[in-house]
């Protein structure tokens, strides 16, 4: 059985090749802004209507990662941690001064 043979017959969703393709350019955008962003504090909204607020630690082209305090985020115990967020999964990054 070749391998085009399995994908038709278990394949359950392809993207849209238009969609991808935004989703890939507004990743790349997105991991631009995060860049200028390190070190510095921000305020994230997800899509889901999840809100962060944290320092900008680090990101590639899939996350964001933020180092936020057990006050801004209750899912953590002590000081800090650090939050990873999925680049196509954000809505809105405030630059906070």
């Amino acid at each position: 059985m070749s391998a085009g043979s399995v994908r038709s017959q278990g394949q359950l969703y392809q993207a849209d090749a238009q969609w991808l393709d935004h989703v890939k350019k507004t990743r790349q955008k997105l991991s631009g802004i995060c860049g200028q962003c390190m070190h510095r504090k921000v305020r994230v909204q997800t899509i889901d209507g999840h809100t962060y607020e944290g320092v900008v630690v680090g990101h590639d082209h899939t996350y964001l990662h933020l180092s936020t305090t057990a006050a801004t985020d209750s899912r953590f115990w002590g000081p800090a941690a650090i939050t990873t967020l999925v680049l196509f999964e954000l809505l809105v990054i405030i630059l906070l001064l």
